[in-house]
């Protein structure tokens, strides 16, 4: 198959394209279906000016290919994914209301993707939509389908729509569509209406049966009609159809889906009855609605008003979306529920097709034979004499690694039935009393988990695919299934594909291609053909037939009291899509394997895509999921100690943390600095949930920043605490990319002013003077709600804060220690500020997991240790110097002579804040301090700072750094510098007879050779 000016994969779907057919074409699946080409139709940018894609359709396979479009074809209109929420639609009303200079000049056509369920919880903030014009218009495709009950099975239902569908303004056109070729028309005819239109299919089945279509004209932005009934006119479809008995005395009305045309297959013949389809519904005024059951009988009883006979019985028939499924998926539950319905016939016939040759595959999806059922369909597409259609289901609760239904119609063309969904001409019911006429299980396995014989009608033929020899297969199977092969007199055939494929002797690469060329040629030969051998295949064909061996059960002795395990029964309940990479996408997910899949369906955000790494010999290997997005080894250590050495009463809380990395293999050296992966505050998360209007518990996938191949998959609350930097400082990028989602003019307006050259000022006072969060922001400019998963990705993750290591490993073995101040602050309004991390480590419990990576620093030991050491730290600048002090302690212990240690520290009060002084005082009353000048600035009248405390010490330091090649280190805050920088200059000048410049040039030359050292924050 090719479209006109660009090749695509050979398909089985055949398409007729019409001439407005736009001359390039993105490359569509190897098997397309009407959903695609939906996808296809309503993602040009010829098409729309924008298309959002709502985070349920992607769950329903829906939108992904648009996506992977967009980044490679320029013909795509701009793709925005958002997320369903309270709220959700209000993006799509405010870029109708006001669209941007871009929109004007484009138009906003704007098309949006999500499910009934989705569209639900949009439809009270569509109804603030503007009136549409030529420029204006907005068209939701919807895919009908929804996981249904506790059993997530899927259903076409529109239940939760009925009766809210009806609060829409008059402004709104609500089409439906039945069979592929009309999902199709009708996606495109949407574009034409002059109205905002809502445009449902049934992507349960039909819309993604593989079959023939016919390519409709490509709509153009402006190309719309003058009235909607024209448009339907000139389409040559109606806004009702009627079919049966024109006398009835009984008429069903119902929507256009998969109910209405199994209907029709059902009583096209049954006299006095007829049913009548709606494919347009007009919206109209809530006085109807609130006298009735919901919008169809609504419709219906307005429709009474000017009735000029007697007036009929109107009679409410419910249909829950259980029933629906049960309706669609066993003919006798549908054939009961008619004959329950007033004045229908007690002996209906379920529809049956008997020129059809119905087929159903079993397989195991991932497995080299799970594509022979396309290949079969692409073989009879091309055939001008017969009909074929395709529907692939998976199942991936029932057993590990799913289990996959292909159902397959032949049928002559000349004899072509009405369009009934395949579900109701080939259902896969629990009760099922047999409805194929060719049944294949493609792996022995299915038989022993799954009862799919019954599924196999009076006189079927049963391939079963397997290397067990016929012995073994009689000895596995279940008594039950022996005795319906016997009753209903199937034949059951095995043959082993992977015998013949080795006895062929193809090569590696071929042998999954030819073991579904084995099968097909078998399935061939049930069908009577023989002629596929003429294609230079010999060898293989004679395999084949040499291979297919019948079994015999009619010697066999059952044993009645034989146990086995209940086997299950398979229920559609995922949708899968082959990306561009060849990766299986399972209901909006990426799946490593269909193991994975069942995880994915139960939690369809919340399975985290592991990374790839292969097993190595080393003790620890890195955590894969432990901070993805992190180039740097990060660990996973336990809090063991968490004391604060400032009294309660004190104003400053600094604490002393000790980690055990027990198990981790974390190894530091002395001076370098821990990267604190740490926790926003729980409180503040769930306040900014509630206010958000953001479930905390819903499921989120965010993608791994500067990766695309990753993602973090977690609840809102998880993402918002652990990961995303929601009250963190943002850039002036933010308050621009924020302006996009603003439906206020003013919001708009103000946020793209402060994200401009001329909102430098604002931008300053905002980030500096108030110290505004990202959250903050949200809250000041209301009108800008991203969905939060876009909102996670505009903020970005919470970046490590590093804390210099206040222990030596060598001393203190699988443990490292930190010294921590909390910060906090008052901003202009009374508001009180905490630091981030300060915040979330001062709140660690004992046992507490916290994620930590290890940081290089420029404070290093020297390399000789009679080198003197010269260390001026203030507050928590102490935490190196103690794992200083440390080493060198235990240097002395080993007997190493050490050199001088000159220590001196600085802070407000020796009672309250001498950090570490027990220890401090033991290293002096050990020698290991040489000499330790401590300045405790409140203490006194005059305050004293460490460069006070160096006055006393100049001509030692001098010589220690000039004459014994000394290092000197300053840690803490930054205001100390110049003064300490000032100090050592005059004592250099006092002391070595150097003039202020030489001094200066003395110890820029220090700097360089490493020996002085500023760690300063």
């Amino acid at each position: 198959m090719t479209f006109p000016g660009v090749s695509t994969p050979l398909s089985s779907t055949t398409l007729t394209p019409a001439s407005s057919v736009p001359n390039k074409q993105p490359a569509l699946p190897y098997s397309f279906n009407a959903s695609n080409i939906v996808e296809l139709i309503s993602s040009r940018s010829t098409t729309s000016s924008a298309l959002f894609i709502y985070d349920l359709a992607e769950h329903a396979g829906f939108g992904l290919l648009a996506k992977e479009w967009s980044k490679s074809d320029q013909d795509v209109a701009s793709v925005i994914s958002l997320q369903t929420r309270i709220g959700a639609g209000l993006s799509l009303v405010g870029r109708l209301s006001q669209g941007t200079s871009r929109d004007a000049l484009a138009g906003s056509i704007l098309t949006a993707y999500t499910t009934p369920t989705g569209l639900a919880e949009m439809i009270p903030s569509l109804t603030h939509s503007p009136p549409p014009t030529i420029n204006s218009r907005l068209i939701l495709q919807i895919p009908t389908i929804s996981a249904i009950d506790d059993r997530l099975a899927l259903s076409p239902t529109l239940a939760s729509l009925n009766p809210i569908l009806s609060v829409l303004p008059e402004s709104f056109v609500v089409l439906l569509s039945a069979t592929p070729q009309e999902s199709v028309d009708l996606a495109a005819l949407a574009y034409r209406f002059p109205a905002h239109v809502i445009h449902f299919f049934d992507h349960h089945g039909s819309s993604r049966e593989v079959g023939q279509l016919q390519l409709p004209s490509f709509p153009l932005k402006k190309e719309i009609g003058s009235t909607i009934q024209s448009v339907l006119q000139q389409s040559g479809y109606h806004s009702f159809d009627y079919a049966g008995d024109q006398n009835a005395h009984t008429v069903i009305v119902l929507l256009n889906g998969p109910l209405a045309l199994a209907l029709k297959a059902t009583l096209v013949n049954t006299p006095n009855i007829g049913i009548l389809t709606v494919r347009h519904i007009h919206i109209m005024e809530d006085a109807y609605i609130e006298a009735s059951r919901g919008i169809l009988q609504a419709g219906v009883l307005s429709s009474m008003l000017d009735f000029s006979g007697p007036t009929p019985n109107i009679h409410h028939e419910v249909v829950t979306p259980a029933r629906l499924s049960e309706l669609l998926n066993k003919p006798s539950s549908l054939v009961q529920f008619l004959a329950n319905l007033l004045l229908i016939p007690s002996d209906i016939i379920p529809c049956d097709v008997t020129t059809a040759a119905k087929i159903l595959f079993f397989s195991i999806p991932g497995t080299p034979l799970s594509s022979v059922s396309q290949r079969i369909e692409k073989t009879f597409s091309r055939s001008a004499s017969v009909s074929a259609r395709l529907l692939t289901e998976h199942d991936i609760l029932s057993r590990p690694g799913g289990i996959t239904a292909d159902r397959i119609w032949l049928e002559p063309r000349k004899d072509l039935s009405l369009r009934a969904p395949l579900s109701v001409l080939l259902p896969i019911s629990g009760d099922s009393g047999g409805v194929c006429n060719f049944l294949a299980i493609l792996d022995p396995r299915l038989l022993k988990s799954h009862s799919l014989l019954k599924h196999a009608k009076w006189g079927a033929s049963v391939l079963v695919v397997t290397s067990w020899s016929i012995s073994e297969l009689v000895s596995t199977l279940v008594v039950e299934d022996i005795s319906l092969i016997r009753d209903r007199k199937l034949r059951l055939y095995i043959i082993d594909s992977t015998s013949i494929v080795s006895r062929v002797g193809s090569n590696e690469a071929e042998q999954n291609s030819l073991q579904e060329l084995i099968i097909h040629l078998a399935f061939l030969r049930f069908l009577g053909g023989t002629s596929v051998g003429e294609a230079q295949m010999t060898t293989v064909v004679a395999q084949v037939w040499e291979s297919l061996f019948e079994v015999d059960l009619s010697a066999v002795i059952v044993e009645a009291d034989k146990q086995h395990e209940p086997r299950k029964n398979f229920e559609f309940n995922a949708i899968a899509f082959t990306a561009k990479d060849g990766e299986t996408v399972l209901n909006g997910a990426r799946i490593g394997s269909w193991h994975d899949a069942a995880r994915h369906l139960l939690f369809p955000y919340a399975f985290v895509e592991q990374n790839t790494y292969s097993p190595t010999a080393e003790q620890h290997p890195q955590i894969p999921t432990l901070h993805p997005e992190i180039g740097d080894r990060t660990y996973l250590v336990t809090c063991t100690v968490n004391r604060r050495l400032t009294p309660k009463e004190y104003d400053r809380n600094v604490f002393h943390l000790e980690f055990s990395t027990v198990g981790t293999g974390l190894k530091y050296a002395i001076g370098e600095a821990l990267g604190i992966h740490g926790w926003n505050d729980e409180a503040e998360v769930l306040d900014f949930c509630n206010w958000y209007g953001v479930d905390p518990a819903r499921l989120i996938t965010i993608p791994v920043p500067g990766d695309d191949t990753k993602v973090h998959t977690r609840t809102v609350f998880q993402a918002l605490q652990q990961q995303i930097d929601l009250f963190g400082k943002p850039p002036k990028s933010y308050y621009s990319d924020l302006a996009e989602y603003a439906t206020s003019p003013v919001d708009r307006h103000a946020l793209q002013f402060i994200g401009s050259p001329e909102g430098v000022s604002t931008f300053k006072k905002f980030s500096e003077k108030d110290t505004v969060t990202f959250a903050d922001v949200l809250h000041r400019y209301t009108s800008a709600r991203p969905g939060i998963e876009v909102l996670c990705e505009m903020i970005g993750d919470i970046k490590p804060r590093h804390y210099s290591i206040a222990s030596a490993q060598s001393v203190v073995g699988d443990q490292v220690d930190l010294l921590v101040v909390t910060v906090d602050w008052k901003t202009p309004d009374g508001t009180i500020r905490y630091g981030q991390c300060t915040r979330y480590l001062a709140g660690l419990k004992i046992g507490q997991k916290v994620t930590v990576s290890i940081k290089p620093s420029v404070m290093k030991l020297p390399a000789e240790p009679t080198q003197p050491l010269i260390m001026a730290g203030l507050g928590t600048g102490a935490a190196p110097f103690r794992a200083f002090l440390q080493d060198r302690a235990l240097l002395v212990s080993q007997g190493v002579p050490i050199g001088p240690v000159y220590y001196y520290f600085g802070s407000r009060h020796q009672s309250q804040e001498y950090l570490y002084g027990e220890e401090i005082e033991a290293f002096i009353q050990d020698g290991i301090i040489t000499k330790a000048g401590l300045a405790f600035s409140r203490d006194s009248l005059k305050k004293v700072y460490i460069q006070h405390k160096m006055l006393d010490d100049t001509e030692a330091l001098v010589r220690m750094l000039h004459a014994e090649k000394g290092v000197f280190y300053l840690c803490g805050p930054t205001w100390p510098v110049p003064d300490v920088y000032e100090t050592l200059v005059k004592a250099f000048e006092e002391h070595h007879g150097m003039d202020a410049k030489t001094a200066d040039l003395f110890l820029e030359g220090l700097k360089e050779e490493e020996r002085y050292v500023l760690e300063v924050y």
